[in-house]
């Protein structure tokens, strides 16, 4: 399946910018992100191809304008309504809930 996670070969993006000691996680959010990740997969939700896969099914606009761990929160959204741990009307209440309450990071 090609799409636009896969461009290698592909040139002209211009160089990589590396950051010096660049952490693991830029901000709390992404912590969890990872969390959730191995949370859904013990849970038994979905498995490293399922999850891989998802990725994959970005929308090419959204995968090239969101980060690494967006693109994670991404496929254990979709996975975990998927796996009917969550519906996506449970999932938009709760980002409501949280954006009323004053939640600064945008995850």
């Amino acid at each position: 399946m090609n799409g636009v996670h896969d461009m290698g070969g592909l040139q002209g993006f211009g160089p990589i910018d590396r950051e010096a000691q660049e952490p693991v996680f830029h901000a709390d959010w992404e912590k969890r992100v990872f969390a959730l990740f191995f949370g859904g997969f013990a849970g038994g939700f979905y498995n490293i191809d399922m999850f891989r896969a998802e990725i994959e099914r970005m929308p090419g606009h959204e995968y090239l304008r969101s980060s690494y761990y967006e693109h994670w929160l991404h496929a254990i959204e979709a996975l975990l309504i998927q796996g009917g741990a969550v519906t996506h009307a449970e999932l938009q209440a709760r980002i409501a809930e949280l954006q009323a309450a004053g939640r600064k990071e945008p995850h």
